[in-house]
């Protein structure tokens, strides 16, 4: 992933560095294991332990010879060991060092995901309790629908927030899976013990049954996941973007100092971190496809797969936590102006209560039908002739037929909407 959006932690758990460092730790451990079961000599262990070091500018030039890269990592780091070099991958394939490394990987990258999730759920929780009654407009199509407020949008977002939490600690668990069980995943040159310890000893849980590779439906899991998340996020920022616009003005990204919103246009103030937000996105849900294609391997496996994801893995994860991070800084310092907020529930003039009005009908006796036909009439009325709903109402002779005066302004009345709301937050905060 290029450096624009690459942050430093996650980009450390897929840099080079990192993914030799982890293919040294599996083939150390083995080692260590067969040392302990008499397998090969202890001393050849400590030796190897002590004098191999990784060189990685010296991989790639043997690379550039063997044209595979876990043998020249395996030539690179046996050169200062001796002939106890030959005690290294002993029975191994080279998945069995690649795919463990990647599981190290992909569980780092949850639980630093898992961490950044958790505090945008404590940046929505603040501010939705903030804003908890702040009267905004409910749009559906666009169009307003029904008065809301702004704090129960961003309870929403909490929630679902939450929901992918449970996803990604679900999808840490499924991908934490090893394998050191030879070519084709039979242990035909050593015992599912030795497996079992070096899996348990870096924190993993054993493959129960692998080819050459782990399954791949565990990658496309993680993917797929990814990709979930990226999409609540861009819904989160999609609402952002439309709020910002001119002629709504209820929502602002931060925009710090200095900052400039266009080239030609000094006066804009672009929402451009939501809008580069909604572009990532598009990325890591294209990457969901390859994974998937990347699930049917030929027979006990074949390499199709190992280009896409060099590229797919590293990407994705960094990509989802380079948009975490700045959507959380977005709800963080997000300019909210309430006072356009309720300009903007006033403008239909009272139309977003027409429900309120075609359920009072209802309850009075009239059919759904009757009623809808009512209350449509004068809202087409208010509308057409840029009038007070409630004023329509009020001199209108059918409506008055059913309904009081007092009906009519208790339609008007949202103390019992709020109350409701009160009541969402109570079950869906629990602390």
């Amino acid at each position: 992933m290029i450096k624009r959006y690459s942050l430093p932690e996650m980009e450390k758990i897929w840099s080079e560095e990192t993914r030799f460092n982890k293919m040294f730790l599996i083939e150390l451990t083995v080692c260590e294991v067969m040392a302990n079961k008499g397998l090969i000599p202890k001393s050849a262990y400590r030796n190897i332990k002590t004098r191999a070091k990784i060189d990685i500018s010296r991989i790639h030039e043997i690379e550039k010879v063997t044209k595979h890269d876990v043998i020249a990592f395996i030539e690179q780091i046996s050169e200062n060991i001796g002939p106890d070099s030959r005690y290294i991958h002993l029975g191994l394939t080279s998945s069995d060092i690649l795919d463990t490394a990647t599981a190290l990987q992909l569980k780092d990258s949850c639980n630093l995901i898992i961490t950044k999730l958790k505090n945008l759920s404590t940046e929505l929780k603040s501010k939705s309790i903030k804003y908890k009654n702040t009267l905004t407009i409910g749009r559906t199509h666009g169009i307003h629908a029904e008065p809301t407020t702004f704090g129960l949008k961003l309870l929403g977002w909490y929630s679902e927030i939450n929901r992918n939490i449970e996803l990604m600690e679900f999808t840490a668990d499924r991908i934490s899976y090893g394998k050191i069980s030879g070519a084709v995943g039979n242990f035909a040159h050593f015992s599912p013990d030795i497996e079992e310890y070096v899996c348990k000893k870096l924190g993993l849980k054993s493959e129960p049954v692998s080819t050459q590779v782990i399954p791949r439906d565990r990658y496309a899991l993680y993917l797929s996941v990814l990709a979930i998340i990226a999409s609540s996020l861009e819904r989160f920022v999609t609402e952002v973007r439309h709020l910002q616009k001119t002629e709504v003005n209820e929502l602002q990204e931060p925009f710090s100092s200095g900052q400039k919103g266009s080239s030609a246009m000094p006066h804009k103030r672009n929402p451009i971190l939501s809008e580069n937000i909604c572009g990532l996105a598009r990325l890591i849900r294209a990457y969901v496809q390859t994974a998937l294609e990347n699930i049917p391997l030929w027979h006990e496996r074949d390499i199709s797969h190992s280009s896409a994801e060099r590229i797919i893995l590293p990407d994705a994860s960094i990509l989802i936590d380079f948009i975490l991070t700045r959507v959380t800084y977005i709800i963080n310092g997000m300019v909210v102006n309430e006072s356009n907020m309720l300009k903007n529930l006033r403008l239909t003039k009272g139309l977003i209560f027409s429900e309120r009005v075609l359920l009072a009908l209802i309850k009075k006796g009239l059919t759904r039908k009757q009623s809808y036909e009512l209350v449509q009439s004068c809202a087409f009325k208010s509308m057409e002739t840029d009038t007070e709903f409630k004023e329509v109402l009020l001199s209108d002779k059918n409506i008055k037929k059913y309904l009081t005066e007092s009906e009519i302004e208790h339609c008007f009345d949202i103390k019992e909407m709020l109350s409701n709301i009160n009541h969402i937050y109570r079950r869906t905060i629990k602390n």
